[in-house]
């Protein structure tokens, strides 16, 4: 099975991006702000050539910085998002959505989130770059801004610029069927079946918890990590102990 990772802020068109892919609307067009980071939503898409893929939409960051609470839905959500898909197979490409414009600290954050964090930088990510209908060649705009892109260490193994929205007409409606077959290629471009699914691996989530402490505002304690892990996660309070026991940087009360 072919997993694909769909991530970026509130606004950045994920689910248009999910509609465009699949041919049709099954992903509601809605926004992020009632459902907490790294919680998801999984779909199943099949290309026109027959290829399956399952893509799963995840919610991203809003602010380029976490408060406590946040910080620990974010551990048991990231936590059932990759058990999840290594039953399914594992991690095969990152989609990392942004809106035409400047960088922003929010969108940095987001990258370090999936790609850094999460994925440990070992799953290839692709740019899905939204909203430039206005633009007389969509491609233009990367051409224009990838120094840009590279200077905030943003980088990505391929990229599609492309308009997602639907209520568009004459001109711009012809770029919206442009548009999926540039995702679609990108997409069979960097993953296919016979690639290897990340999954995670040893010591994968103590060092997630330690990497995303860098985005919480204060210090979060280590008996409230072993908390959520046991709570929400459903651990062993001792293998949640021992993972708590691994993380750097902890309050320690």
């Amino acid at each position: 099975m072919v997993n694909i990772v769909v991530f970026g802020e509130t606004g950045a068109g994920k689910s248009s991006v999910i509609n465009l892919m699949a041919g049709k609307q099954i992903a509601h067009v809605s926004p992020d702000t009632h459902r907490c980071t790294m919680h998801w939503t999984e779909y199943s898409i099949t290309f026109e050539n027959g290829t399956p893929y399952q893509v799963f939409d995840t919610v991203g960051l809003e602010e380029p910085r976490l408060q406590t609470g946040e910080y620990l839905s974010a551990i048991a959500n990231a936590y059932g998002l990759i058990n999840t898909l290594r039953e399914r197979g594992g991690v095969n490409l990152l989609l990392f959505c942004i809106r035409g414009g400047r960088v922003t600290a929010t969108m940095q954050s987001n990258y370090r989130l999936f790609f850094e964090f999460l994925c440990e930088e070992k799953v290839p990510l692709a740019l899905v770059v939204t909203n430039l209908e206005r633009e007389t060649n969509m491609e233009d705009w990367y051409t224009r801004n990838m120094s840009h892109l590279e200077k905030h260490n943003i980088r990505s193994v391929g990229h599609a610029c492309i308009t997602a929205g639907t209520l568009l007409d004459g001109r711009h409606r012809d770029k919206y069927e442009e548009s999926q077959g540039i995702l679609h290629r990108v997409v069979q471009a960097h993953c296919n079946a016979s690639m290897v699914g990340w999954t995670g691996g040893q010591g994968w989530l103590a060092a997630f918890i330690s990497k995303l402490m860098d985005f919480v505002a204060g210090r979060p304690k280590k008996t409230d990590v072993i908390g959520i892990l046991t709570k929400r996660c459903g651990m062993p309070k001792k293998v949640a102990q021992q993972v708590a026991q691994q993380i750097r940087g902890e309050n320690q009360s």
